[in-house]
């Protein structure tokens, strides 16, 4: 199985950490979550991973070189300048294997990414999302009011859930082919509605797992911990 991991963001939310580290390889405990990342797919029984690099590409050179290190072997793609979250994939696409996973590089999570891509060739589809519980809690009394603006009710406190996108993701190569372009800029979820509206089946698959998208400081602080105190259900093979 091959994965697609996108590294290449500057990570601006995480500055001035990433003034001198790219995202990925800002340290979770005392590993770069980018190789909590890659022992994860090799456990789960990846063989090849292709990194998507721009900001400070030498870096991640310099960290996983071939990748014989971690049982994988290692490619990268370099893009200029931004492309999005798709871009990358056209990049890339002569190096993909058949049905390939594409996920950020700065997760921290649990998921079974062996069961996800087995769902996904299994179902035939040109994609699937992994898709994640969030409840988003309000803090305050909501008003009802009426079209006039008369109040109705307040509902404290309320809480609200929904489905996210995990940035994991996995493609039929020959679906995406037709319409991605090699220097365009895209992003996963214009690639997602452009494949559906092509008339291709596009599945979302809900993950019970933990996850967590360390995007801010406060993320980054709180995915920290959670490692420090869970490590072995992020790194069972250790």
């Amino acid at each position: 199985m091959q994965a697609l991991i996108l590294a290449g963001g500057k990570g601006a939310r995480l500055r001035p950490y990433t003034t001198v580290l790219p995202k990925p390889l800002m340290p979770i405990g005392d590993l770069p979550i980018l190789e909590i990342i890659l022992r994860q797919l090799q456990s789960a029984g990846f063989d090849s991973v292709v990194l998507a690099v721009g900001y400070m590409s030498h870096l991640f050179e310099s960290f996983f070189s071939d990748g014989e290190k971690y049982g994988l072997k290692i490619q990268y793609s370099f893009e200029d300048e931004p492309l999005g979250t798709a871009g990358p994939i056209a990049l890339a696409i002569d190096q993909l294997e058949d049905n390939f996973l594409v996920m950020n590089g700065d997760l921290l999570t649990n998921i079974d990414y062996s069961r996800l891509m087995s769902e996904h060739i299994q179902a035939r589809v040109a994609a699937t999302i992994a898709s994640h519980r969030r409840e988003v809690k309000i803090d305050y009394g909501v008003i009802q009011k009426s079209a006039a603006g008369q109040l109705l009710g307040y509902d404290e406190k309320p809480s609200f859930e929904y489905d996210v996108s995990m940035g994991i993701n996995v493609f039929q190569r020959r679906a995406v082919s037709e319409i991605i372009q090699p220097g365009k800029y895209l992003d996963i979820p214009d690639l997602m509605l452009e494949l559906t509206n092509t008339g291709y089946a596009v599945n979302c698959s809900n993950q019970d797992c933990d996850w967590l998208d360390i995007g801010r400081l406060d993320d980054y602080q709180v995915a920290s911990e959670l490692f420090e105190q869970r490590r072995e259900d992020f790194l069972p093979q250790t």
